[in-house]
């Protein structure tokens, strides 16, 4: 028996290539304007989309090639490394340039020095107006907003500038703010070591997510096979792609759980600029990343090769490149942003596209009242630069013909750009279903298919209810018991299979750190209050933002209602509400600052008082997430430091460890070459093709026995050396041909031929 876990030099060379032309790329795309919000930031935004669009269609173009292969990816993203160098290089003597003829050109005489942090700038008597947000660095009293950057601060972009800005950010914060900016970056680093010394073990992984990629490398492309698991060719494969790239450049899965790491440190940077553009200053960025830093279920998918985190981290891309649109007319670069945002969205996990639609909606509205701003101007000088605060005057309003025009040909450019990413997966669904959501099994097992108005509020409840969870068992009885007996009022079975997945039971615990089903009800309380605050009372938190503040609300409330009017409810169901989540705290986070802000009187104190507590309490969530966290931890049994790199595989079910290797060796030792699966749904598939590895390192040759593909005949049980089976004995000796030699262990067995 061959299994080898190890990563070769070369294969770790090759790794790097992708994070260091991404970083390349977030020099060379940051954005160029002044007064951008949160510039680099947005660089990183724009660099995630574009090196995501890119791998997906790397793997469709080498795919449809039958190129599947380790050369074919390093050669791409050789190119891909190359392409941004190059840009960032010219980028790099842009910006040189334009900061020499700068220092060099002279000071008008209206204008004088100022200091921001401790950089001097010039500014003349008519700065350019910098939305709120625009840098982290200084702020204002009780770490209001920062100041903003009146100057492009060419100088400060290179690598030494913003060292010198993040040194002086630290020495001018808070201690309040040095405390939550530690708690972020200490758990996002012990993250990154649980991620790297942890084995892939999450059960939905070993059934389908991993096997999917181990079929790709066999196969050399991305046709659809036989298989038991349905789920292995007609669930979204974007993480999935993500992964490839890392299985061909190193040739194992060492660093699998680096994606959704990676994807999570895209979430907090992301939401944190979402808190800018709403109006937030430093500190409201960073208690919007600290309660989504501490919260349980980010902290355990962070380590993970589940598919939420990277979901959200492209449903997060998205609302920010909106955000964006609110104020201004949206560009050719915006608009391929959007699409591609949308594009991985679809091809990642559909249920985000919940949230991509309305977020949609809010730009196209946006662009049209820009469009009838600009026509307003063009006839009046008056509104010749209207604000929000000095809005053109209505009674001259008019639609812009242009306008109108560029706002739906910018709608088609996302439309079109967004199938361009999605468009081959759906041809290969729709080709092998004759449709392009699946087979009926799928399109009937996780959306609803009643809506009426009463099983819609039921399924809100129990979706409340299990996200919500608390370790408190008396009050989760009590809360679903009241449930329980309204459904029962309104005539609705709250057990209804048309409102539940499969034939799982409310109510489901779900308060214990386990990556698939943990509660998150500190973050949800703490972002339901401010999404309450944004929709009725805006100007408390942030006036200058009121209006983009509300919308951005509605959006997030809007996602949430629709999530729970399209999705059944299912006790994992937490971890699929991860994008509306990120979504939501930066509203959490501009909430709590302008509470901490109004500290003045007794009654803000003990409200200020409050909040700390529920911190201190997130962070402990968090803390304890990580220590404990069910199947990677740092402490206790099955701890990354000290379990087996194979029993860390099996942490979710142990019993099978020894199950599986004794199987494997078996049929090894019998020398079979072709063998056949057995299995069933729900089954683990990925350990037969680490164990059942070619002396060589090449894939097994594995082929499916039962298929639930109508037009993918499985093999028959007579073409193969030998038989493996997970689940069912007896569903397992049905298929084994007559004479062979059947053994069984508790969830694993073999079957040989006579003579082997």
């Amino acid at each position: 028996m061959v299994f080898t876990s190890a990563m070769s030099a070369a294969g770790s060379l090759l790794a790097a290539v992708p994070a260091a032309a991404l970083v390349l790329l977030t020099v060379a795309v940051r954005p160029r304007e002044v007064g951008a919000v949160a510039p680099l930031r947005l660089g990183v935004v724009r660099a995630v989309l574009l090196g995501g669009a890119y791998a997906v269609l790397v793997v469709e173009v080498l795919g449809a090639s039958h190129a599947l292969t380790r050369p074919a990816f390093a050669v791409a993203w050789l190119l891909f490394l190359a392409a941004a160098a190059t840009a960032a290089g010219l980028r790099w003597r842009r910006d040189t340039r334009l900061g020499q003829q700068s220092a060099a050109a002279p000071m008008p005489v209206d204008a004088e020095p100022v200091t921001v942090g401790t950089t001097p700038v010039t500014v003349g008597t008519a700065p350019r107006p910098v939305p709120v947000g625009a840098v982290v660095s200084g702020g204002g009293p009780d770490g209001a907003a920062p100041a903003p950057d009146p100057a492009p601060a060419r100088a400060g972009r290179g690598p030494a500038g913003l060292l010198a800005v993040a040194v002086d950010t630290w020495r001018t914060a808070r201690p309040g703010e040095r405390l939550l900016a530690g708690t972020i970056g200490g758990l996002v680093l012990v993250e990154l070591l649980v991620a790297l010394l942890a084995e892939p073990n999450n059960f939905d992984s070993q059934t389908y997510h991993l096997p999917k990629v181990e079929h790709w490398v066999a196969q050399g492309d991305l046709d659809f096979w036989p298989t038991a698991i349905h789920r292995q060719v007609t669930i979204p494969p974007g993480a999935e792609y993500l992964l490839l790239h890392l299985r061909l450049l190193t040739g194992g899965d060492q660093l699998y759980n680096l994606v959704q790491w990676a994807a999570g440190v895209v979430c907090l940077l992301v939401a944190a600029r979402i808190t800018a553009q709403l109006g937030g200053g430093r500190r409201a960025q960073l208690l919007t990343a600290f309660v989504l830093a501490t919260t349980p279920m980010v902290v355990l998918q962070a380590t993970s090769t589940q598919t939420d985190l990277i979901c959200a981290a492209w449903v997060a891309c998205a609302a920010t490149v909106v955000l964006d649109g609110l104020r201004r007319r949206t560009g050719w670069g915006t608009l391929l942003g959007l699409g591609a945002a949308t594009g991985l969205t679809a091809v990642t996990k559909t249920s985000g596209l919940i949230a991509v639609g309305p977020l949609l909606v809010l730009w196209g509205l946006a662009q049209l009242r820009l469009a009838r701003t600009e026509r307003s101007a063009s006839v009046s000088p008056a509104a010749a630069d209207p604000t929000p605060s000095e809005p053109a005057a209505p009674g001259r309003r008019s639609w812009s013909v242009g306008g109108l025009a560029s706002t739906v040909g910018g709608s088609v450019v996302i439309l079109v750009v967004a199938a361009v990413v999605v468009g081959p997966f759906l041809a290969r669904v729709t080709a092998e279903f004759g449709h392009p959501l699946g087979p009926p099994r799928l399109r009937e097992s996780i959306p609803m298919e009643r809506h009426d108005p009463a099983s819609i509020v039921v399924n809100a409840l129990r979706i409340g209810h299990t996200a919500f969870d608390t370790p408190l068992a008396p009050l989760r009885r009590a809360g679903a018991e009241v449930i329980i007996s309204g459904a029962e009022a309104v005539g609705v079975d709250p057990q209804d299979r048309a409102i539940t997945f499969g034939r799982e039971l409310f109510p489901e615990p779900a308060w214990y750190p386990d990556e698939d089903r943990v509660a998150f009800p500190l973050a949800g309380a703490l972002a339901g209050i401010g999404a309450v605050i944004a929709l009725a009372r805006p100007r408390r938190i942030v006036p200058e933002r009121a209006g983009s503040l509300r919308a951005y609300a509605v959006v997030v409330l809007a996602a949430a209602l629709l999530h729970t009017a399209m999705i059944k409810w299912q006790p994992w169901g937490n971890r699929l509400l991860l994008y509306a989540v990120v979504l939501a705290v930066p509203l959490a986070g501009l909430w709590l600052d302008a509470l901490l802000r109004n500290r003045a009187g007794g009654r803000r104190s003990v409200a200020t008082v409050a909040a700390v507590t529920v911190l201190a309490t997130s962070a402990l969530a968090g803390v304890l997430a990580l220590s404990y966290g069910f199947p990677r931890r740092l402490v206790g049994a099955g701890s990354v430091f000290t379990t087996s790199d194979w029993d860390t595989r099996f942490l979710r079910r142990p019993q099978w460890a020894d199950e599986f290797r004794w199987a494997a060796t078996a049929v090894q030792d019998s020398g079979a070459r072709r063998v056949g699966l057995a299995q069933q749904n729900d089954n683990w598939e990925y350990p037969w093709w680490l164990l059942l590895r070619r002396p060589d390192g090449g894939s097994p040759d594995l082929v499916a026995l039962q298929s639930v593909l109508p037009e993918r005949p499985p093999a028959d049980p007579s073409s193969v050396d030998a038989i493996v089976c997970t689940g069912n004995k007896a569903a397992c000796a049905k298929l084994v041909p007559a004479g062979w030699r059947l053994e069984f262990r508790g969830y694993v067995g073999y079957a040989l031929p006579p003579g082997r």
